[in-house]
């Protein structure tokens, strides 16, 4: 689509390769190891989520503009939203599904998502600080996400 990635979306794509990745290689072993695969891409998915959330809220709260996503459907950090809420579904059915009531599957969960959230602010604390708002409008087509223009 030609879009650069803004570190914040930056991190999002990271996170959605590292969970991609971990399914991934849950399709190529046996089914025995697809719980243990579910809690290792739990934390990714909680932590993509999470990174997602804030950058959704700089672009409604007015701080950021972000180009539109595949087919015009939202943004790419509203599309993003979305890819996270359903992955994140998904792999959390896949933990429920397989064994909850073992106490230390049930622990490693409850790490992984801690995990997965102490992931996200890390991401957010630490992504540059964003660009100062523009004084005059921008010459260049949206070809990634930054503060928008206000006219005086």
């Amino acid at each position: 689509m030609g879009l650069k990635a803004c570190p914040l979306c930056f991190y999002q794509r990271s996170f959605a390769m590292g969970v991609v990745a971990v399914l991934f290689v849950g399709l190529l072993t046996a089914k025995k190891h697809w719980c243990v695969l579910n809690l290792l891409a739990l934390p990714l998915a909680v932590a993509g989520f999470g990174v997602a959330v804030f950058h959704v809220y700089l672009e409604l709260s007015g701080k950021l503009e972000c180009p539109s996503g595949v087919l015009g459907l939202g943004t790419a950090p509203q599309q993003s939203l979305a890819v996270f809420g359903v992955l994140l579904a998904v792999i959390a059915f896949g933990v429920a599904r397989d064994h909850i009531s073992d106490a230390p599957q049930s622990v490693a969960a409850i790490g992984g998502v801690v995990l997965g959230v102490l992931l996200a602010v890390g991401c957010i604390v630490s992504a540059p600080p964003l660009p100062p708002t523009p004084t005059k409008p921008y010459d260049a087509a949206m070809d990634m996400c930054r503060p928008p223009y206000r006219a005086p």
